[in-house]
Order: C-alpha cells, then sequence, then structure tokens
C-alpha cells in the first residue's frame, strides 16, 4: 500500500514514525506544507488504512522472536494461549517455516515458564536481540 504514496506522504509518515506527537503546522513546515494540507493527508491515510494507530513505542530490556511450528491443527486454541501473555508484543500467523512468529518481551524465568508451555503445541524456535539498530 506504501507504493500508492507520493514523496510528501512517505515524509510524513517517516515524521509521524519518529514522533507522532508533533503537530499538522510542525510537520508541514519540515515538508513545505501547511498544516492543514498536512491534517488532510494523514485523514486520508488513516481512512485508507495505511494508518492505523499512534503507539507509544517503549524501551524493553529484553526482545525476543519466536518462531512456532505447529504440530496440529489447532490454530483458534493456540491464538488463545497466546492472548494470556502480556510479554507478547505482536504475534503473526504466518506461512514458510513456521507457523506463527511473535515478538516478545520476557524476562529470562518468564522466558523459561513459556517455554515450558509453548512446547506443547509444537517445535519453536527462539532468537534474542542483543542491540537494536536505529536507521
Amino acid at each position: 500500500m506504501l507504493s500508492n504514496q507520493d514523496p510528501i506522504d512517505l515524509k510524513i509518515l517517516k515524521i509521524l514514525k519518529n514522533d507522532s506527537r508533533l503537530s499538522h503546522k510542525d510537520i508541514g513546515e519540515l515538508v513545505h506544507r501547511t498544516g492543514q494540507a498536512v491534517g488532510n493527508r494523514i485523514a486520508k491515510m488513516q481512512n485508507e488504512g495505511l494508518i492505523q494507530k499512534y503507539t507509544v513505542d517503549l524501551n524493553y530490556e529484553t526482545t525476543q522472536f519466536i518462531r512456532i511450528m505447529m504440530e496440529n491443527n489447532q490454530f483458534g486454541q493456540f491464538e488463545t494461549f497466546l492472548a494470556q501473555f502480556d510479554q507478547i508484543e505482536y504475534a503473526y500467523k504466518i506461512c514458510g517455516s513456521a507457523c506463527y512468529m511473535l515478538t516478545c518481551h520476557f524476562h529470562q524465568r518468564q522466558l523459561n515458564d513459556f517455554i515450558e508451555q509453548l512446547s506443547a503445541w509444537g517445535q519453536y524456535s527462539v532468537d534474542s536481540v542483543v542491540k537494536t539498530i536505529e536507521l
């Protein structure tokens, strides 16, 4: 969907992603447009579903990427199981080498407990972030 955006929209999105608290006027100064024009562009991108929400980006102490290869087809029950863990930030049903990909923020002891429960659903792999690279 980003391919449909013009260069001004792409600049606005990059600015919002970096700091969504900026006013339309402040963004307009950065992209050489009026605040009203920026507001209209943002509203259009929201209506199109490109901008889905504004969030707070937390600085977690730990981050893991967990891939789960299911051994059964109990996807609905598995998704209910995942919903009970606040440490799971994102859960994606995927195709490829796994059935699900999770972005999590477990401390080591919590991760061990989660993995013990997770093993009942299938095989998994865990990758832990050692450094975040700002782009």
